[in-house]
């Protein structure tokens, strides 16, 4: 049973947050839920503030997807495989029911090959460059037959996919501050919880950072969060200046000597010139406390957009020095090819990938395992 599980009295109704016992709070050192306001008063008003009951039972839960998260962490029995998650995807369908079709190796499973490619997000010049090699190979009659081709196709995928398999490793700073961005509705902020829980789990101290004031229901869920994860946050009120939340947060977070501070930014439409531009405010404010923070700027990608996920990195990498990627929803809805063409426009660290709703469902990435799930096993076979 998961540990924020274990600590909710009998009494609690299914589905709301529980506070910690207050004594645990005080032990940790921190609150769940900080006012970033009284943080300028000295030190006594940060101990004060950073010592306050977190919020009641009752505050607004993150939403109905929050819980429905919640209930499937409490009852999914074992993370399912990489195949298992990623073979319901219209890549690896595309794939599967390609080979089926086209047992003999010929010229025309090859265009096929790259209409299938094209169409599941890989892009036109990745596509046209994979099956490209594969067509002047089989002409010099490099493969028996279209088993070998599957082989090689496995291989050419791995080898785009590996120089981007870099996990992130938080332990060069301390803390070592994570700003995360994306527009609205990739999951941003689920993936911070689920980034918040991975960490704490390695027994490191997590301190999160309410950034999107835009959105009220943003601080709340991030609230959430914090409570199931015995995490404190450090928020203001809506529209409240959110490089200002971020500065409070940080100089929290150092004077607590946390490991690790997540800080949330609205979901900024990368055609939003004025947003963007805040973005860039966020950056430069924290370099007044740490003049190399931000530490990783994580970029979090929806992978059911597709090609239009390439022209959202592409803009805000130039306001905000985008340094890795997170790429969400790809349990069966995605078509998946999103994440070659990403690798082979920017070649930006793939940290991890969401593969369904829980927190084990955020995965470090392995080019070879997520190839492995794309691919059929041999032919004939899903």
């Amino acid at each position: 049973m998961l540990k924020f599980w274990k600590k909710k009295p009998a009494e609690t109704p299914p589905g709301q947050p529980a506070a910690p016992a207050a004594d645990e709070a005080q032990a940790e050192g921190f609150a769940h839920d900080t006012d970033a306001a009284s943080l300028d008063q000295g030190t006594s008003a940060l101990d004060e503030a950073l010592a306050e009951a977190p919020p009641h039972p009752e505050a607004p839960a993150e939403d109905e997807a929050f819980e429905q998260v919640a209930i499937a962490e409490a009852a999914a029995p074992a993370k399912r495989s990489w195949r298992e998650r990623l073979s319901g995807s219209a890549f690896a369908r595309g794939l599967s029911s390609l080979f089926v079709r086209h047992p003999k190796l010929d010229d025309d499973l090859l265009d096929e090959l790259e209409t299938t490619l094209i169409t599941a997000d890989v892009g036109i010049e990745a596509s046209t460059s994979l099956v490209e090699d594969l067509r002047k190979r089989m002409h010099k009659r490099e493969f028996a037959d279209a088993s070998a081709l599957l082989t090689a196709l496995r291989h050419a995928l791995i080898a785009l996919l590996k120089p981007v398999e870099q996990p992130l490793d938080v332990a060069g700073h301390k803390p070592f501050v994570v700003l995360t961005v994306g527009i609205n509705g990739v999951g941003k902020t689920t993936t911070i919880g689920k980034l918040a829980r991975r960490y704490r789990d390695e027994g490191r101290q997590v301190m999160l950072a309410a950034g999107d004031t835009f959105r009220a229901a943003a601080v709340e869920q991030l609230k959430t969060w914090g409570a199931r994860n015995d995490v404190p946050v450090i928020s203001q009120g809506q529209d409240a200046d959110a490089a200002s939340v971020i500065f409070d947060a940080l100089q929290a977070a150092r004077s607590r000597s946390a490991e690790v501070l997540i800080a949330d930014t609205a979901g900024r439409l990368h055609t939003q010139g004025g947003l963007m531009d805040e973005l860039g405010k966020i950056a430069r404010v924290m370099k007044k406390i740490d003049t190399e923070a931000p530490h990783e700027v994580l970029m979090v990608i929806d992978g059911t957009t597709g090609q239009n996920a390439v022209s959202q990195v592409r803009q805000f990498r130039q306001i905000v020095g985008v340094t890795g990627l997170v790429v969400t929803k790809l349990d069966g809805t995605a078509k998946g090819g999103v994440v070659f063409a990403l690798a082979r426009e920017f070649g930006l660290p793939i940290r991890y990938v969401g593969l369904g709703e829980t927190a084990t469902d955020l995965r470090v990435f392995d080019a070879e395992a997520y190839v492995d799930g794309l691919l059929p096993a041999s032919l004939g076979q899903g």
